[in-house]
């Protein structure tokens, strides 16, 4: 079995704490163990999952990878953090803030011989494999994604972009390489906007 710990525990740290103690039969994850769980917030428990400090899960030998699910900003310091101490690391969507620090993860990853996977889930869903069937083989000459979501901490989940960020790698992965050609944001006390133009390769 290979033991593995989860960091944080937000609506993606419980669904991966909930997948990983009823793995689906004859799925990878059945060779997956939990043992424990990390959060700055006081639980005990969680079902059959114990809370563990982040320097025992850091520590211990029966842990080979960590799922991460903290907020944004907190992302590259607890990859770095893990990877340091010889594990595999499975993170949500996105890895860092910086393209700069991703390659700097991934080379530290290369050289540890660890595993360090980014985690988008929305790729795999059915809805989503079906919108990449019906636009397969055809040129997109305008279109608009519209994506809203509640107010974020800026200062857990970083600038205002990243709420929409996983939605730029839906039509990166639907369209190919992507040019900005203007972006503007407007803020109002209660909401903020921010809206921006691409342009696929063949303009």
């Amino acid at each position: 079995m290979f033991g593995t710990v989860v960091v944080g525990v937000g609506i993606a740290g419980l669904a991966r704490i909930r997948d990983l103690l009823n793995p689906l039969p004859s799925s990878p994850s059945e060779h997956l163990k939990l043992l424990g769980f990390v959060s700055r917030r006081s639980f005990g428990n969680i079902n059959e999952a114990k809370q563990i400090s982040l320097e025992d899960a850091l520590r211990s030998k029966e842990i080979h990878a960590a799922f991460i699910s903290t907020e944004n900003r907190s992302h590259e310091e607890t990859i770095r953090m893990f990877l340091e101490a010889d594990k595999h690391v499975l993170v949500e969507y996105p890895m860092a803030l910086s393209a700069k620090a991703a390659h700097e993860l991934w080379e530290m990853a290369e050289q540890k011989d660890k595993i360090l996977h980014v985690e988008h889930i929305e790729l795999l869903t059915e809805e989503y494999k079906q919108l990449k069937k019906e636009v397969a083989g055809k040129d997109l000459v305008k279109g608009t994604l519209h994506f809203t979501g509640s107010v974020l901490d800026e200062n857990k989940a970083g600038f205002p972009a990243f709420s929409g960020i996983a939605r730029l790698t839906w039509l990166i992965d639907l369209f190919g390489d992507l040019t900005v050609t203007s972006a503007t944001r407007e803020k109002q006390k209660d909401y903020s906007r921010m809206t921006v133009h691409f342009q696929t390769a063949n303009k």
